[in-house]
């Protein structure tokens, strides 16, 4: 236990937003982190990002079920609500929104969020229907939350993406704050699923943040040729002892193949999927924006972007 107050749990959708209403009704700006859970220092994070943007922070906690697959990791995802609630504590959360899926998903509910084109590639293939659970529980969240400053970090990249395009095509009164990726001290993006390798698969998992960071530092160092840097990437990655699922150049913009011409700081990433083992990791850089993830230069809030 902390010594810091813990937050106040909510657990159905009229409690949550009677709570968040009365935030706002008092003047006061509300910060929205959501989650599945089995929280870390990444998300104490983008807890204390939603502090600095706004007067009282909430937290989401909850395991969604309809963006994990068959065959996933649904029934073993961690889940550790005391442990979670002392974490937000100790990041000062002051409410926490911890429903049950009946809550979530009424009896015979239909509806899906569709975003297309962002959702189609990188992961997509290998994760159907992923980003349509990821859109439909967000927007839920969201409008059960109402107007607030929501954070979300850059290391689910094409999740993030997602969920811009969402919020804006459905004029959902809510601004996107962009945290930069975290990272575990051997430079390993931080995830709950980080617990799941051995100390074998971790060793062996480093090669995605090694083959980020020499792409990032050949880009600073003036390598702009697509091709170029599509070639460096896939032969780091070819010496990894991983489950390549993907090594590719993507605009920023719309995520798709950035297979040809000038990269532009800011204009493409390099993004990975890959499996140490049973578990999948991502990653990326955004070229010319983020720091290699074997730097040890500080990242921080400096890095943050908003979106409307």
């Amino acid at each position: 236990m902390t010594g810091r107050a813990q937050p106040r749990v909510l657990r159905t959708v009229a409690e949550w937003r009677a709570a968040c209403d009365a935030v706002r009704s008092s003047g006061r700006r509300l910060g929205l982190v959501p989650t599945l859970g089995a929280l870390h220092h990444a998300h104490q994070a983008l807890m204390q990002a939603a502090r600095a943007a706004s007067d009282v922070v909430g937290v989401t906690i909850f395991v969604n079920p309809t963006q994990f697959g068959p065959g996933e990791d649904f029934d073993r995802y961690p889940r550790d609500l005391a442990g979670d609630l002392d974490k937000c504590a100790e990041a000062g959360v002051e409410l926490v929104f911890a429903p049950e899926r009946a809550e979530m998903y009424p009896a015979g509910e239909m509806t899906r969020v569709l975003v297309s084109g962002l959702s189609e590639g990188l992961c997509g293939p290998f994760r159907p229907g992923h980003f349509a659970g990821v859109a439909t529980i967000v927007a839920k969240l969201f409008s059960a939350t109402g107007p607030c400053t929501a954070v979300f970090g850059r290391k689910d990249y094409q999740q993030l993406r997602v969920i811009q395009r969402m919020t804006s095509d459905l004029l959902l009164p809510v601004r996107i704050l962009e945290h930069p990726t975290q990272r575990d001290a051997d430079g390993l993006a931080t995830s709950s699923r980080n617990r799941y390798l051995s100390a074998s698969e971790r060793e062996r998992a480093l090669a995605i943040p090694r083959a980020l960071g020499v792409l990032a530092q050949r880009f600073a160092a003036g390598t702009r040729d697509a091709v170029q840097l599509s070639q460096l990437l896939a032969a780091e990655l070819g010496r990894a002892e991983l489950s390549v699922e993907y090594a590719e150049l993507a605009r920023t913009s719309d995520l798709q193949p950035f297979t040809s011409g000038t990269v532009e700081p800011g204009a493409a990433g390099a993004f990975i999927a890959a499996r140490a083992g049973s578990t999948r990791l991502i990653d990326n850089v955004i070229l010319g924006e983020d720091r290699a993830p074997l730097d040890p230069a500080p990242r921080g809030p400096a890095a943050e972007r908003t979106s409307a």
